[in-house]
C-alpha cells in the first residue's frame, strides 16, 4: 500500500473513468469530482467528504469507504463488489439502480433513501440504518440485517429471502407482496407474538 494522501481537498476535477488502484486517502475531500465510470480496485477512503461527486457506473472492488459522508452524490449504476463501507452515511444522494454483492455495510446510514429496486446480495449490514427508506421492489438477499433500524420502511414486493430479519418488526414497515422464505416466515410470525407448533 503506498503511502497515503492526507487531508487534501479536490475540486471540480475531472477524474472520468480514473483507476484508483490501491490508492489511499485519509481524511480527503472531493468536491464537484467526477468519477464516472472510475474503477477502484484495493483504495482505501477513510473519513474522507464527497459532495455533489459523479459515481454513475463506477465500479469498485475490494475497497474500503470507512466512516466517508456522501453527500448529494450520484451513483447511478454504481457497483460496489466485495467493498467495505462500515459506519459511512449517504444523504440526499442518487442511489438509483444501485448494485451491491459481499462485503460489509455495517452501521451505514441511509435513512429516507430511495433504494427501489437495488440490488444488494450476500453483504453484511449489520445495525444499518434504513429508517424510512423506500425498498420498493429491491432485492435483499442473504443479508445480515440484524440490529437493523427498519422502522417506516417500505418493502413492497421487496425479496428478502435468506436474510436475517431478527430487527424487523412486521408490523412499522410496508410489506404488501414481500417475498420471504419459510424459515423468515416463521420468524415474523415470532415477531407478531404466533406460536408455531
Amino acid at each position: 500500500m503506498p503511502e497515503p494522501t492526507e487531508d487534501a481537498t479536490y475540486r471540480h476535477e475531472d477524474w472520468y473513468a480514473e483507476e484508483l488502484a490501491d490508492r489511499h486517502f485519509v481524511r480527503c475531500s472531493f468536491f464537484h469530482v467526477d468519477l464516472t465510470e472510475a474503477v477502484s480496485q484495493g483504495a482505501v477512503f477513510t473519513e474522507c467528504v464527497f459532495g455533489n461527486v459523479a459515481f454513475n457506473a463506477s465500479r469498485h472492488t475490494d475497497s474500503a469507504f470507512t466512516r466517508c459522508t456522501f453527500k448529494r452524490c450520484n451513483l447511478f449504476e454504481a457497483e460496489f463488489t466485495g467493498c467495505k463501507l462500515v459506519g459511512s452515511s449517504f444523504d440526499q444522494c442518487d442511489l438509483r439502480p444501485l448494485r451491491i454483492s459481499g462485503g460489509d455495510w455495517s452501521f451505514v446510514a441511509l435513512p429516507g433513501a430511495d433504494l427501489r429496486g437495488v440490488r444488494v446480495t450476500d453483504v453484511r449490514m449489520r445495525e444499518v440504518d434504513l429508517t424510512g427508506a423506500d425498498l420498493t421492489g429491491a432485492t435483499l438477499t442473504g443479508l445480515d440485517l440484524s440490529g437493523a433500524q427498519l422502522h417506516a420502511a417500505k418493502l413492497i414486493r421487496a425479496d428478502l429471502r435468506g436474510s436475517d430479519l431478527t430487527a424487523l418488526d412486521p408490523t412499522v414497515v410496508e410489506r404488501a407482496g414481500a417475498i420471504v422464505d419459510a424459515e423468515q416466515a416463521i420468524v415474523l410470525a415470532q415477531a407478531l407474538g404466533f406460536e408455531i407448533r
